[in-house]
């Protein structure tokens, strides 16, 4: 699979979204769709479709927030809580 390098930010529930993606790196495996080595056409293609985790998260901002999947969940006093 092959990998991204990143920037995102980081936020209270300890997630990261990335806001830049910097580079990839190939994995040159045939069977990654991402990949520079992966045939074109690929007839029928069963071929990996997904990048493996990022190679390196360079975090540029944090966020005293939840981040937008996790915010529906912490509202209320426990939300209050966490971000003391």
């Amino acid at each position: 699979m092959c990998n991204l390098e990143t920037e995102g930010t980081k936020y209270i529930c300890g997630h990261y979204i990335i806001t830049k993606k910097l580079c990839k790196h190939d994995c040159w495996n045939p069977r990654c769709i991402h990949s520079a080595s992966h045939p074109n056409p690929c007839h029928n293609c069963q071929c990996d479709r997904y990048l493996g985790p990022d190679l390196k998260e360079t975090v540029t901002a944090s966020s005293r927030d939840f981040c937008p999947e996790c915010k529906p969940w912490y509202r209320g006093p426990l939300g209050e809580l966490m971000r003391r």
